[in-house]
């Protein structure tokens, strides 16, 4: 679970609800029409800009990916990377497959390399897995971002219907507050969707895109090594280009 994205959600609504409760009646600003202007809109919106199943499926990984953080230790990455290189040297490719791999990418690489396939092969394949993945989480981004962009839209389009209503039925009165709830009210649900939930939960998305491209070239970088039959330790040094400073403490052992 990613503490941060849920602690700034929910701090964010109950601040938020806090000062408005705290300055009047929360009642006065729950606004049926204007919420289902800004939401209907956006929805539908967003709807004409992706097909169905890529929405449904980019806003169920994207929440996911937002308040679930799956992030992986690259130190043991490279350690993993170290032990692979010194069995290969001392007892071939097929000893590898003795070794129990978790990571997908890093596994289907290994098993390139026991089924003998060359290194020109063995790049190819783990970046084309890299760069579909990659598209894949993209277009969830896309979609929360879609979303940011469409909330605002529709509060404003929500402000021109409510004062359109307002202005239509200047000579009642009694009748100014219903348009003039409408007008303010969409603005300020359209800004609050796109501000504290859509935008956000994108930049958090591009966030953790860029982490695991970052990653997942490393373990390119891993499969290649070993396939090359790189020295362990030089393979190391080369491998912490990676890590942040702090980070670059992973020991490589020499074959005996």
């Amino acid at each position: 679970m990613d503490f941060a994205t849920l602690a700034g959600l929910i701090s964010g609504i109950l601040i938020i609800t806090y000062a408005i409760a705290s300055g009047s009646d929360l009642e006065i600003f729950l606004n049926l029409p204007g919420f289902l202007i800004v939401t209907g809109g956006t929805i539908s919106a967003v709807l004409i800009k992706f097909p169905l199943k890529i929405c449904i499926q980019s806003f169920t990984a994207g929440i996911k990916t937002a308040f679930i953080d799956r992030s992986e230790r690259p130190e043991e990455l490279i350690s993993l990377a170290v032990e692979l290189s010194n069995i290969k040297r001392k007892s071939g490719n097929l000893a590898l497959e003795n070794i129990i791999v978790k990571n997908k990418l890093f596994k289907k690489g290994v098993e390139l390399l026991t089924d003998g396939h060359d290194e020109e092969f063995i790049k190819k394949v783990l970046q084309l897995e890299i760069t579909n993945s990659i598209e894949r989480h993209e277009v969830g981004e896309r979609v929360f971002r879609a979303i940011g962009d469409s909330a605002p839209a529709f509060g404003m389009i929500g402000t021109l219907v409510g004062l359109i209503q307002m202005l239509s039925q200047m000579e009642d009165p009694s009748s100014l507050s219903k348009g003039m709830a409408v007008a303010l009210l969409t603005t300020l649900y359209g800004a609050i969707i796109a501000n504290l939930i859509a935008l956000p939960i994108a930049d958090k998305l591009q966030m953790r895109h860029e982490g695991e491209y970052q990653y997942k070239s490393l373990i390119l970088e891993c499969v290649l090594g070993i396939e090359k039959g790189e020295n362990p330790r030089i393979m190391e040094e080369v491998l912490n280009t990676y890590l942040p400073g702090s980070s670059k403490n992973v020991t490589a052992h020499e074959p005996n």
